[in-house]
């Protein structure tokens, strides 16, 4: 089975590389791509730990781009890590994000709910390539108790339009298809039914896009038919994954159940390296 959709403690991830290896042995994945969030600091781990358990691991990332204020995400697969242009792009990114928290922080300092995640940014720190992200804070309210869940918190504060909610800055996601194309990889939308964002697929598509994302857990059986035909009327390639964060992290726990075919993995692995 294939999975090119997964995440590791690089980003928003609750399983260290070896942890997430395991699972996916479980599971009985054979092919997977790690696509931490603007981080590929997991990639040369995971592929180390799933050597000996002969699971093929995909150079990947999702980058998270920005269009009219939404975030759109766009997966990366088989480019270059070290890339130089990517590289500086990638820590730019992460500078953001943690500007972007630092901000989320101080509205819930001003919401009358501190919370502690100094230790955690510390330990998340640039020199490490790791990604912090709005995961990170949910958590930290779940602690002290101003939420039942994570769900709960984004809901209720750091969803968009809420009131610790701060807009992110980004590439437009034109501009990420080209930085994947320059560093050798192949660029697919990610979950465009999860984010609404089906308008942008063929403006995308003229762009260079390369994929749309059918399988995901938030995609169901129509909407994934619906993805492949536009695929296909567009000769994009097709790309799929569960999207796991961890059985932690409060989301479906799709690994082993939403798997790319066979078929559209060998298309695309003529594409990559």
């Amino acid at each position: 089975m294939i999975d090119l959709h997964v995440h590791t403690t690089a980003s928003d991830g609750r399983s260290t590389p070896e942890e997430l290896v395991r699972q996916l042995a479980k599971a009985r994945i054979t092919v997977t791509a790690v696509t931490d969030h603007d981080t590929t600091a997991a990639v040369a781990e995971v592929r180390a730990h799933a050597e000996a358990r002969r699971i093929r691991v995909i150079t990947g990332i999702e980058i998270t781009a920005v269009r009219d204020s939404e975030d759109v995400h766009m997966l990366g697969y088989g480019f270059d890590p070290g890339h130089p242009a990517l590289v500086t792009f990638l820590a730019t990114q992460r500078a953001d994000r943690r500007r972007r928290l630092e901000e989320m922080h101080a509205k819930l300092v001003a919401l009358g709910l501190p919370v502690e995640i100094e230790p955690q940014m510390a330990a998340t720190a640039e020199k490490s390539g790791r990604a912090l992200g709005r995961p990170l804070l949910a958590a930290a309210l779940l602690k002290a108790g101003y939420v039942d869940s994570i769900a709960e918190a984004f809901d209720r504060y750091l969803g968009n339009g809420g009131p610790a909610f701060v807009p992110r800055r980004g590439a437009s996601p034109a501009d990420v298809v080209a930085l994947v194309h320059d560093a050798g990889g192949v660029a697919s939308i990610a979950h465009p039914g999860k984010l609404k964002s089906d308008a942008l697929i063929e403006p995308l598509a003229a762009a260079g896009l390369d994929a749309i994302e059918a399988y995901h857990p938030d995609h169901d059986a129509v909407a994934t038919a619906a993805y492949r035909s536009r695929a296909a009327k567009l000769g994009l390639l097709v790309t799929g994954g569960s999207d796991f964060h961890g059985r932690e992290s409060g989301r479906v726990d799709a690994m082993g159940t939403v798997t790319l075919p066979a078929d559209d993995f060998a298309q695309l692995a003529e594409r990559i390296r």
